[in-house]
């Protein structure tokens, strides 16, 4: 089969198409045959050396949400079965015509959306959800402030939190490209953080009163004016650093109007929250399932061409999922 690697860290072009054996179900594990493969920007980041969700190891095998065919099942495993449709992240060697995955991670594939569209439902879905709902503990009525709402998990975002009865949506985006797309999955309000004005026109938006909930994965000056942006009581969710830059020092003093800022890691609620895990997967299935909530996808690219999908991505170009296709 073919599988993507890379052995240096470096731009889009260390990245490798190899021939390796088909892997195999191990206890636990389904064997995924992969019509479509959902790439991550964490991966990206990681191509290029950043420790982002852990050391950035040599050689690699880029992770990725995976959809397609359970070829074979593991030990043990009884929630599919071969020749269910699925989809779930794969934490190494996702580039690939076939993958391992843990089975207590997969997903079935509604019949209601493409392969490619599912594989927003793992890594990208369920962060989405918990950073809004779980972590962002969203109120009917509530002005939320999404940063990067046309990324991968920026416009699910926004269709979650109308989904959820959020009163106003504030989407930001890096580019003035973006924000007709913001607008179109629900953002009642659409600024670009490229400019100048960017926070004035956030405080405008929400009166001057700030956002009750800020949802933010950008980092760098992004994060700290985001805090300033949350409202008196507000909470700030941080779930990544797309910028890879850190941010300006933050102070204690900057949350002295009772705010709260609040971390996010999707594996550490796998680990020890199950039970959440569940809940939050069977709401997300029915916000697809009726519509409420629509997986974008921008391109579909052959696997040979994985290099395109992360040069698409560092350029910034995208809304929505990259999809790699076998």
């Amino acid at each position: 089969m073919r599988v993507v690697r890379y052995y240096e860290h470096g731009d889009p072009s260390v990245l490798r198409v190899e021939d390796a054996p088909k892997p195999e179900a191990g206890p636990g594990e389904v064997l995924i045959r992969a019509e479509a493969i959902g790439v991550n920007y964490a991966d990206v980041q990681k191509r290029q050396g950043l420790p982002i969700g852990g050391p950035a190891t040599l050689p690699a095998a880029p992770a990725g949400d995976v959809a397609g065919v359970v070829e074979a099942v593991g030990a043990g495993v009884s929630n599919v079965a071969v020749g269910d449709r699925v989809v779930a992240p794969v934490r190494y060697g996702a580039y690939a015509e076939y993958a391992t995955a843990y089975a207590a991670t997969v997903f079935r594939i509604p019949a209601t959306i493409d392969a490619a569209q599912a594989t927003a439902l793992p890594s990208p879905g369920e962060t989405a959800y918990h950073v809004l709902t779980t972590v962002g503990q969203l109120k009917p009525g509530e002005t939320v402030l999404i940063n990067a709402a046309s990324g991968g998990i920026g416009h699910l975002l926004v269709q979650l939190a109308r989904a959820k009865g959020a009163g106003r949506i504030i989407g930001t985006v890096g580019s003035p490209a973006k924000l007709d797309f913001i607008r179109s999955v629900g953002a009642d309000v659409a600024i670009c953080y490229g400019h100048e004005d960017w926070v004035d026109e956030v405080r405008a938006a929400t009166g001057d009163k700030g956002a009750d909930l800020v949802l933010e994965t950008v980092g760098n000056e992004v994060l700290a004016h985001s805090i300033q942006l949350a409202a008196r009581f507000g909470r700030i969710v941080c779930y990544g650093g797309a910028s890879g830059e850190r941010p300006p020092a933050i102070s204690p003093w900057d949350f002295i109007d009772m705010k709260s800022l609040h971390g996010f890691n999707l594996y550490a609620l796998f680990q020890d929250r199950p039970e959440v895990i569940a809940a939050g997967r069977k709401e997300l299935l029915e916000y697809v399932e009726s519509g409420q909530v629509t997986p974008a996808v921008y391109s579909r690219i052959p696997l040979e061409d994985a290099a395109k999908a992360h040069e698409l991505m560092e350029a910034r170009q995208h809304t929505g999922k990259v999809v790699l296709v076998p």
